[in-house]
């Protein structure tokens, strides 16, 4: 009886041995420590993607609920200790617009509203950079998809668009 428990007890540290020196990408929830100075870009949007499929929610930056559009931005980047408003509306004056050559992974889009174009009602974060044929990932409302990645320039953003803005490098 004993040698079988030996033999296991010899695995599972070999295990924990191997998945300690692998290189397995770091999980972004362990980006939440308190001594980071710049924030990993890439890490940021991978943390994002684990989020894809989780269902929208109006009014709620809670991964259990659901998420509203400015409610995953904001809980996205609070994880890297990046505090954003909770409101699109918010965005609509803040940073510093960026000219679609200077799109960067983890910059912010902001799109203005269905009906009243005067008033911000849409934000995403850019996960692949190409100008204005970036993709983003955002929680959308229409037929209450949830967290997706889209197209910025498909008809329903293009037309939409009001503003990219850098969160992470700002001055």
């Amino acid at each position: 009886m004993r040698k079988p428990v030996a033999i296991l007890a010899i695995l599972m540290l070999a295990i924990v041995q191997l998945a300690a020196s692998s290189k397995v990408p770091v999980k972004a929830v362990e980006a939440k420590q308190t001594n980071i100075t710049a924030v990993d870009r890439e890490a940021l949007i991978s943390f994002a993607r684990h989020y894809l499929g989780t269902p929208y929610h109006y009014a709620s930056s809670n991964p259990k609920k659901g998420f509203d559009c400015s409610g995953f931005v904001n809980f996205v980047f609070k994880n890297f200790k990046i505090n954003l408003p909770r409101s699109s509306r918010e965005f609509k004056n803040m940073g510093k617009d960026l000219k679609p050559e200077e799109f960067k992974v983890g910059d912010v889009v902001v799109f203005r509203s269905f009906r009243n174009k005067a008033r911000i009602g849409h934000v995403g974060i850019i996960c692949e950079a190409n100008g204005l044929h970036s993709k983003f990932i955002h929680s959308a409302t229409s037929q209450r998809r949830g967290v997706v990645v889209s197209d910025l320039a498909s008809g329903t953003y293009a037309h939409r668009f009001f503003r990219c803005i850098d969160v992470i490098d700002r001055k």
